[in-house]
């Protein structure tokens, strides 16, 4: 954010042109003027444009004269909205005109809850953006959040690369997004897309943009906004279209015409980007700082979904083991993006892809993705950028109950494979020699917190009871935690991560499974981590995250009750 830093940078290096990303400088018209006045690049739109779409309300009146539908508002400052407010009707959404990335927005559903959130949106978008203004609309019920990426050149050339559904969102950020829209019929998709053309087309853009609308359940689209940037979902396009939307910007930056006419845009196939998160969605999605004591992405030579016919693309920062993800920024970690020939193809390919995604050390959102592809819902595409929100509790059910649906034996195989294969690479003592088992067959192991029994028939290879059956396993390695468990004649694909001596994580089909050996269990030199709850000990208020105290609701003498809120 600190414009004369990054500008200074620049001449230091002697870089021609900087390309913003889309961070929050990508959106800020004084950045693009000092770039100017340096005598460098700035890859973006113009200063007036981004002027035009950057605020909300001027975005807003824009849309109407483009003859673009937008959703009932009412602007002004805060005294005048709380004057008027009342000829929207409830639910109502209050947004930040500066706003972006899902900051400074909140729905409001009853009167006696307005003026708080009114003053709470303003104070957030002043310490996010640096402007306070705010305004309100009619909040849709149950809608799509359906976006349009468009690119024009200096020439005044101007095209749309179709469009990306982007409607399964937690607190109005994007977790999950693909292209093209599974929720558009033919006709509704050409009209949207005109619409964004004609809208940025009046205001003379160039560089790559996004329109974004919003959908009500009868295909209607109503102008939400424009991010006059690159977007961090811009791969599904990339991968449907073939289209290298940061290059054509840096062409267009150049001075350069589109090589490209409307009609040469073809969308093919189907594309699905996953956002992975540092963060604990059984805590409300609280961010989960910390230190990585495992970090291995997805490859594309171990998953036999992917090599047949697919892509898989992975946009991270290059983590390894033992680095720290901070809290002091947004917590995305990382972007996994999936092309295959259908959207049925994609969906399985991205399954694949997060089963080898493991990251130990920090709550993730993985396994809540994992399990978010897997529903009913997703695969018929029921959903709404609600749906999360609303639908949380019973999502969080339904990957209990995925969980619970696996038969047990093939964790359980898994870890007691793994357990015993330590052993071969070491010098076998007596005990180990002549196996130590035959006098203490029977054990109980501990399987998700539940105990099970077992009889040990011999080591090498693994042979078990459990449930009054016999099974034999073996596990291949494949790379890093990945393994092929061999069970009983069938193969799966396992991910296996020893946590600590005789404690395993068993990851199956996107779900993760803890195996305990309590008989290899020990505590010696164990570091436990701290209580993260909130709470109050020794006088003072732990955070379960890191944060800032922007306001206080008491005063000295008040009482203070605990209550957990989120």
């Amino acid at each position: 954010m600190n414009i004369e830093a990054v500008i200074a940078a620049a001449l230091e290096t002697g870089a021609d042109a900087i390309h913003p990303g889309y961070g929050f400088l990508s959106e800020n018209a004084a950045f693009v003027e000092a770039c100017t006045k340096a005598g460098i690049i700035f890859i973006g739109p113009s200063p007036e444009a981004m002027r035009s779409m950057g605020n909300k309300i001027a975005a807003r009146d824009c849309a109407t004269r483009a003859g673009v539908p937008v959703t009932p508002g009412i602007t002004g400052t805060a005294e005048e909205l709380l004057k008027s407010y009342g000829s929207i009707g409830f639910p109502i959404l209050i947004k930040a005109t500066a706003g972006g990335g899902g900051k400074g927005m909140r729905v409001v559903e009853h009167e006696s809850e307005f003026q708080l959130a009114l003053e709470a949106t303003a104070r957030e978008a002043k310490n996010y953006f640096g402007d306070s203004t705010v305004y309100i609309e009619k909040y849709i019920a149950q809608p799509r959040h359906i976006e349009v990426q468009v690119l024009g050149d200096q020439q005044g050339n101007l095209i749309h690369l179709y469009e990306r559904e982007c409607s399964l969102q937690r607190r109005h950020q994007k977790i999950i997004e693909e292209a093209p829209s599974p929720t558009l019929s033919t006709e509704v998709r050409e009209r949207i897309c005109a619409a964004a053309v004609a809208l940025a087309k009046s205001i003379g853009y160039y560089s790559a943009g996004t329109m974004e609308f919003l959908v009500d359940e009868s295909l209607n689209f109503y102008f939400l906004e424009m991010n006059t940037r690159i977007q961090v979902e811009h791969p599904v396009t990339e991968l449907t279209t073939g289209i290298d939307i940061v290059e054509q910007q840096i062409n267009i930056a150049n001075g350069d015409a589109l090589p490209l006419e409307q009609a040469d845009i073809v969308q093919r196939g189907h594309s699905i980007e996953c956002r992975i998160y540092a963060e604990d969605p059984a805590q409300h999605f609280l961010p989960s700082p910390g230190l990585l004591k495992y970090y291995q992405e997805p490859s594309f030579e171990t998953s036999s979904l992917l090599s047949n016919s697919g892509i898989l693309r992975i946009d991270g920062m290059q983590l390894q083991t033992g680095d720290t993800i901070s809290g002091d920024f947004d917590p995305m970690i990382s972007k996994v993006i999936v092309w295959a020939p259908s959207r049925e193809d994609a969906r399985l390919a991205m399954l694949s892809a997060l089963q080898q995604y493991v990251i130990k050390g920090i709550h993730t959102n993985i396994e809540f993705l994992s399990g978010l592809l897997q529903h009913p819902d997703y695969i018929s595409n029921n959903i709404s950028t609600k749906y999360i929100d609303q639908n949380l509790e019973a999502i969080t059910a339904n990957l209990v109950q995925t969980k619970q649906q696996v038969d047990i034996a093939i964790p359980l195989a898994a870890a007691l494979a793994k357990s015993f294969e330590a052993n071969k690479n070491k010098t076998p003592n007596i005990w180990q020699a002549i196996g130590y088992w035959r006098h203490c067959a029977t054990m109980d192991i501990l399987i998700n917190e539940e105990a099970v029994t077992i009889d040990l028939v011999r080591t090498s290879p693994l042979e078990f009871r459990y449930n009054n059956q016999e099974h034999k396993a073996e596990i291949r390695h494949i790379n890093g935690t990945h393994y092929s468990l061999l069970l009983d004649g069938t193969s799966y694909k396992v991910s296996i991560y020893e946590k600590r001596t005789g404690t395993y994580e068993i990851t199956l089909n996107g779900m993760t499974h803890t195996v305990i050996r309590p008989d290899m269990s020990y505590v010696d030199h164990e570091v436990f981590e701290a209580d993260s709850g909130t709470g109050g000990k020794g006088g003072n208020i732990t955070s379960p995250m890191p944060g800032k105290v922007i306001k206080l609701h008491i005063k000295a003498g008040d009482t203070v009750k605990k209550v957990i809120c989120y």
